[in-house]
């Protein structure tokens, strides 16, 4: 994109939202934001120089608010709760458009309704109508985990056996679409995230190893589309991990965004936790 043009943000929770604009403002664009489904922070609205709400089901208005603002390329970052797409009442619920029919019924027929094979219908939709998604990271490179140790605290050596141990374990998992990240404590695999996402499995992780001291370990999906779901980690990660036993947090280099990385890191050595990138 040249100086001046204008970058659509289809924006869901959390602060990711607020770094893509940040960074795509410092880089001479103008930001033409849409809220999924209102996800995204109200706050958002000053960091953006158009915000609006836009249905969840509804891809059509999506297209339409960032055409109308004269957006042609997007990124789409942030989170939004999956969890209600499966429930019974979901199509009176959201009142789907055509396009949201097209992606279900046409683009995803006799297609497995994992997350990647779904966000990549919403793109192919996205772009029919002239959205085209980049990068998710283009304009938060500085905040991407490094190789090796990011902090002061580091990783004894039976962490280390753990960490080899536990980085093959969730790469194949990753490969099955199950979750990306598990807990591991001496070799045994003691939690595993699902559709619950991380933050939960961290409080299992703790239910299950009360004596804590247990490493937890983040992945990418081996054909990781970095336009959408990229893995994250952040401050209240650091801080969960602390308040249930866990002393080391693993992310893969490169593939990772550390939300405000500098103050994540930093928390991470005031508790005493290791963040190491593999």
């Amino acid at each position: 994109m040249k100086h001046g043009d204008a970058l659509g943000l289809l924006a869901g929770e959390g602060r990711l939202p607020f770094m893509v604009a940040a960074g795509a403002r410092n880089a001479g664009l103008s930001v033409v934001c849409a809220s999924l489904g209102g996800s995204a922070d109200p706050a958002l609205a000053r960091m953006v120089d158009v915000f609006r709400e836009v249905p969840l089901a509804r891809p059509g208005r999506w297209i339409r608010h960032l055409r109308t603002h004269g957006a042609t390329h997007a990124i789409m970052v942030g989170r939004v709760a999956k969890k209600n797409i499966y429930t019974p009442g979901r199509i009176i619920h959201y009142l789907p458009d055509w396009r949201a029919f097209r992606i279900w019924y046409w683009r995803l027929r006799r297609k497995h309704k994992h997350d990647q094979t779904i966000l990549q219908a919403i793109a192919d939709e996205l772009a029919s109508g002239g959205i085209i998604l980049e990068d998710s990271t283009m304009y938060c490179k500085d905040h991407m985990a490094s190789q090796g140790l990011m902090t002061r605290a580091a990783p004894g050596s039976s962490t280390m056996t753990d960490i080899e141990y536990g980085w093959k374990m969730v790469k194949q998992l990753s490969e099955l679409g199950i979750g990306q990240a598990i807990a591991v404590k001496e070799q045994a695999v003691i939690a595993v995230e699902a559709m619950e996402g991380t933050a939960s499995m961290i409080r299992r992780a703790g239910e299950c190893c009360k004596a804590g001291g247990w490493t937890l370990i983040k992945a990418s999906r081996p054909d990781q589309d970095m336009r959408f779901d990229v893995p994250c980690v952040g401050q209240d990660t650091v801080k969960s991990l602390a308040e249930n036993g866990g002393r080391t947090l693993v992310v893969e280099a490169g593939k990772t965004i550390i939300i405000d990385r500098p103050e994540t890191l930093a928390l991470a050595d005031k508790l005493g936790i290791a963040v190491y990138g593999c």
